[in-house]
């Protein structure tokens, strides 16, 4: 084995980690952005929920909310 060789294999091997770091960053990035998606959906439905629970403001209320209230 010649130190040409010796460089080739370092260099496979170093390629082959680089490659190996990239497929693993992918594959994080994508649960990552599976899970943030997730989230966003649930927090959009819990927000839906609450809207429809909340009880509407008349107009009258949002005009003059201190009116016919006790300091």
């Amino acid at each position: 084995m010649n130190v040409d060789d010796v460089i080739a294999e370092r260099i496979a091997a170093a390629r082959a980690r680089i490659a190996a770091t990239k497929a693993r960053r992918t594959t994080q990035q994508a649960a990552r952005q599976a899970g943030l998606t997730a989230r966003y959906r649930t927090k959009l439905a819990l927000l839906d929920a609450a809207a429809d629970e909340a009880q509407p403001v008349l107009a009258d209320e949002r005009e003059n909310p201190t009116e016919g209230t006790t300091p």
